[in-house]
């Protein structure tokens, strides 16, 4: 999955950028107070967008076919 693709549900599920890093993003879920790490990398395996998805505790993206 597209880092950007990732980052468009994340900000559509209500997730906001708490602060970058240099080589990771940090992002936040006002809801709960959950965060979770982004890598800066331009793919991200859909298990970690998975795993990013539950730590934030927001809706697991699709896959696309």
């Amino acid at each position: 999955m597209k880092r950007r693709d990732l980052v468009n549900h994340l900000t559509r599920e209500g997730c906001v950028l708490q602060r970058k890093g240099s080589k990771h993003s940090l992002y936040l879920n006002p809801e709960n107070g959950h965060i979770a790490t982004v890598p800066r990398h331009r793919e991200i395996e859909i298990l970690l967008a998975r795993k990013i998805c539950r730590q934030l505790d927001i809706l697991v993206p699709r896959a696309r076919a």
